[in-house]
């Protein structure tokens, strides 16, 4: 099993910027389905942005135009850059590869 291990979380004001990072041991983000999920207090974790095989990117509608993800050249290293953030933004946020998941970076975003 893939270990993901994500960072970059923290708290930040609204309006403010983060990029999360997710390194795979092992392994790389190529050639399978990796993205983000997030979950905020007493909420269900949700989608939040994903790369398909082909490489087609997806995002939740609340995220579009705001949050960009992308991996790396090497394809070693997954990111989401968080821009316009949003108190409604803080959750903790997850990376997965496939069927791993990682143990999640606590995002904050103050009003």
């Amino acid at each position: 099993q893939v270990l993901l291990v994500e960072s970059g979380g923290g708290l930040v004001q609204a309006g403010g910027s983060l990029r999360l990072s997710c390194a795979a041991s092992g392994s790389t983000f190529s050639n399978v389905d990796v993205g983000w999920y997030r979950q905020a207090p007493g909420k269900q974790r949700e989608f939040v942005a994903r790369i398909s095989i082909g490489g087609r990117t997806t995002y939740v509608d609340s995220v579009k135009g705001r949050f960009t993800i992308s991996t790396d050249n090497p394809k070693s290293t997954l990111y989401l850059q968080m821009d316009s953030l949003k108190p409604e933004d803080t959750a903790v946020y997850y990376c997965y590869r496939a069927f791993s998941w990682g143990q999640g970076t606590q995002v904050t975003v103050s009003s």
